[in-house]
């Protein structure tokens, strides 16, 4: 078996050349009309976009800052103004069923028109139908019908009044109503006299009288039909004059929109309505206080005031995208506070004496309205946390239309009659966006959202690293420059961005496109640039943007690293001890802070029942994942060293001065070399660390955070002092991840700090205990000075132990006596 040997410097760090790029400055270079990197994503939402069928809207998944963003609504903006703009929508009052306004559907820009026009009409007929019942025409046909009742009247009345004559007597017209006395010689005969008359004469009388008074109560039966009659005659005339007021205004809106058939159906039920409360017209008491709020009742709704029902209440307006000369086409709506009433649409209310009134003026919309026939961008996480908000959505793209209900209708926590807007069709297509978690889950868990959002625009995380992707990169910065008026970058500060953008991407092979990091590394370097009245941003800026970086967060990493020097926290970076090894783990605590730190791991054995205990897990402060890699460990144990024999060990396994919770296998085979030190009872160099993870075979699997963890070791030896066997054993397959620090690069290249890679368990405990591991030779032993040899004699020394224990003791007695024969 070879022992493994220390990287060379080159192979810790892979630079940019600047000598690739043929210009001096960004300037000279033009912007990256492409998202960079995000092929897969972009044909993704080119698809969804294009794709008109139901279902296929979008979710763009992806971490946050990796241009999702920007890249949908380049997209839409680029397709958006070849599609065509979409009608306009308003709410006008139905006349017969108030609680439920019809929805009128008008061309592009029309809406906002017949809103004024119908404002125009309401100012028109103010004057024209007011004018109208004040000409002479009207007044004298009025009085016509109203003088032919008062006529009809007075006949019957005089023709009863000489009836009552022929019989002397008279038809009296008293406060108390109409009476009837005798006469004589034309005189009333006083009550004395009447009694004076014989009984023959009054009862003749009383019997005209009789008569009479029957007459003249027919006369009073017919008078409540006349006056129904006349009231008839007068309402037809008022509808006869209002009607020929009202005709000429609306026949020239009639032709105005005369290809909206909606509107024409609405019309219709105006003119209806003017004629029926043309009286409204000529109200001359509405004060002007009521009329000024607004609060003015009619027909007992609550309508402002009496004109208010002619009004129309715009919904969706695309007047603006219609008059422009510019190409505008579909709308684009992100919306950033996807509540549900700023989806679906609200109705407001007023306060009155105490009371809540609405009407369809106060119908207002949401984002679906306002994107209805475009597109409609909203953030998954935000439409996740908004009640009700995402039921809503579904609701309307399953159905096609968006219906507005009040939050309490929906739960039922108000039984008060309220609006029932007409429902409005709906044609839009939806992209949400969020993060990788959100997609599965939805995906797993909500059959709806498999039928509703059919097509994934996944974003990569990086990006292959070649020549034309940095030409890319480069693009992308004089983009950007531009675009936020930051300095141009030189050659050699792109060439930083660069190698900056793979150490993000944990991947010297590799670029991140987290553009997000990227463009706030630009705009700190310009900021740094412009510090040091530099006409462009060199190197030396973008470096001093990333130290500035790390200074900034690096106040745990400092604290931590003082309290390993100051021997709080033991941590040994020389000499040698058994069961004790380095391992080493990564701190992430937000954007910019993630740093490794060495943590010492040990194990102790004895005699017991093949147990690895881990003292994490017992003690509940170890993950899944962590506990997973230590039964690895021990299955690679029995497997090698107690295969056809019981494996008489118990062991422990800890990370020292642990005070929080420990996950991740990258420890595992640290602990496994822990493990094989304390059964060969041969010490681990101490200025080793150790990171990577085992399998059941011993070989030695990559881990994350590679950098960081070298980093982390380098600092606590630099600080002490480097001697030069100072160094890190990490996996070889993370050799091609490495993209250090050039303090770190520099020590190595000066041979005062060494990282090996190590491909199995073997090679990295020779090179931790200076001791060969040893093969299996022909008889199928390991040689007895290797560490598998000491092992091996050592776990064979445990069998032996508890199988003297197990043994009892009369046998041991007759066993001892044998033994003694045999050597007599």
């Amino acid at each position: 078996m070879e022992t493994p040997t220390p990287l060379p410097p080159e192979s810790l760090y892979q630079p940019c050349d600047p000598q690739q790029f043929t210009f001096e400055t960004t300037a000279e270079l033009e912007n990256l009309e492409s998202i960079i990197g995000q092929a897969r994503a972009v044909d993704a939402i080119q698809f969804g976009i294009g794709i008109q069928h139901e279902g296929f809207n979008l979710y763009v998944l992806g971490p946050n800052g990796s241009g999702k963003f920007t890249a949908v609504t380049q997209f839409l903006h680029q397709r958006a103004p070849a599609e065509p703009i979409p009608d306009d929508w308003c709410y006008v009052n139905n006349f017969e069923q108030p609680h439920k306004p019809h929805a009128l559907r008008l061309p592009p820009g029309q809406a906002a028109v017949f809103q004024t026009d119908m404002k125009h009409l309401v100012a028109a007929l103010r004057t024209t139908i007011p004018a109208a019942f004040s000409s002479d025409e009207y007044q004298a046909q009025q009085r016509a019908i109203e003088e032919e009742f008062k006529e009809r009247q007075n006949q019957a009345l005089e023709d009863l009044r000489q009836t009552a004559l022929q019989h002397q007597i008279a038809l009296i017209h008293t406060p108390q109503g109409f009476a009837f006395a005798p006469l004589k010689d034309g005189e009333v005969i006083k009550p004395d006299e009447f009694m004076a008359l014989s009984p023959e004469e009054q009862k003749s009388i009383e019997s005209q009288v009789l008569t009479l008074q029957d007459n003249l109560q027919t006369i009073m039966e017919q008078l409540p039909q006349w006056q129904r009659e006349t009231q008839n005659k007068l309402r037809k005339l008022n509808e006869e004059v209002a009607q020929y007021a009202i005709a000429p205004l609306l026949a020239e809106l009639r032709q105005k929109y005369d290809a909206a058939a909606s509107v024409l159906t609405y019309l219709e039920t105006v003119e209806k309505d003017l004629i029926q409360h043309f009286d409204n017209f000529l109200d001359k008491d509405d004060t002007p206080l009521a009329e000024a709020m607004g609060l003015t009742t009619s027909d007992g709704g609550p309508q402002k005031n009496a004109f208010t029902r002619y009004q129309v209440n715009v919904i969706v307006d695309n007047g603006s995208a219609a008059s422009t000369d510019a190409p505008t086409g579909a709308p684009v709506i992100y919306e950033d506070i996807p509540t549900y009433m700023n989806l679906i649409g609200r109705i407001e209310h007023i306060s009155q004496m105490g009371t809540l009134l609405t009407d369809f003026t106060l119908i207002k919309p949401g984002a679906l309205h306002r994107a209805n026939g475009g597109y409609l961008i909203i953030h998954a996480r935000k439409l996740l946390t908004e009640p009700f908000a995402y039921e809503a959505l579904k609701q309307a793209i399953r159905a096609r239309k968006i219906s507005i209900q009040s939050l309490g209708q929906i739960v039922s926590m108000v039984s008060t009659v309220s609006l029932e807007p007409e429902p409005i069709p709906l044609n839009v297509k939806v992209v949400l966006m969020g993060e990788r978690q959100l997609y599965y889950l939805l995906n797993q868990y909500d059959p709806d959202f498999v039928e509703l959002f059919k097509v994934a625009a996944d974003f990569e995380n990086e990006m292959v690293r070649d020549e034309a992707s940095n030409l890319a990169y480069a693009r992308l910065i004089s983009g950007l420059a531009r675009k936020e008026n930051l300095y141009h970058f030189d050659r050699t500060a792109v060439s930083r961005v660069i190698e900056h953008s793979a150490r993000l991407a944990g991947d010297a092979e590799r670029l991140t496109t987290h553009m997000q990091s990227i463009t706030d590394l630009l705009r700190e370097a310009d900021y740094w640039a412009r510090q040091q009245a530099h006409e462009v941003v060199s190197l030396a800026d973008v470096q001093r943007a990333l130290d500035a970086q790390q200074y900034r967060v690096g106040r745990i990493r400092e604290e931590m690293q003082e309290m390993i020097l100051r021997e709080t926290i033991l941590i040994d970076t020389d000499g040698a001890q058994v069961g004790q090894i380095n391992g080493l783990a990564v701190f992430s605590l937000g954007r910019y802070n993630t740093f490794g730190k060495p943590s010492r791991i040990t194990a102790r054995v004895r005699l017991g029942k093949g147990e690895v205990i881990d003292i994490e897990r017992q003690v509940e402060m170890g993950g899944p994942i962590h506990s997973k890699g230590v039964l690895i460990l021990a299955a690679f144990l029995g497997a090698r060293y107690a295969a056809e024999r019981p494996l008489t060990l118990s062991a422990t396994l800890v990370f020292e001065q642990s005070y929080s919770g420990v996950d991740g296998d990258s420890a595992s085979s640290a602990e496994l070399y822990t493990l094989l030190s304390a059964l060969a009872e041969l010490p681990i160099k101490q200025s080793f660390a150790v990171t990577g993870s085992v399998n059941q075979h011993g070989q030695v699997q990559a881990i994350g955070g590679v950098n960081e963890k070298i980093e982390g070791f380098f600092d606590l030896c630099r600080a002490r002092g480097l001697t030069g066997e100072q160094g890190v054993l990490i996996p070889a397959a993370n050799v091609k991840h490495l993209m250090l620090r050039q303090d770190v690069v520099e020590a190595v290249a000066a041979r005062q700090f060494r990282i090996f890679p190590v491909s199995t368990i073997d090679e990295g405990i020779a090179l931790l205990t200076g001791v060969p591991a040893g093969e299996l030779d022909e008889s199928g032993s390991y040689p007895a000075d290797s560490v598998n040899g000491r092992v091996t004699a050592r776990l064979t020394a445990f069998t032996e132990k508890q199988r003297a224990f197990a043994t009892p003791p009369k046998q041991k007695k007759k066993k001892a006596k044998k033994d003694t024969e045999d050597k007599a």
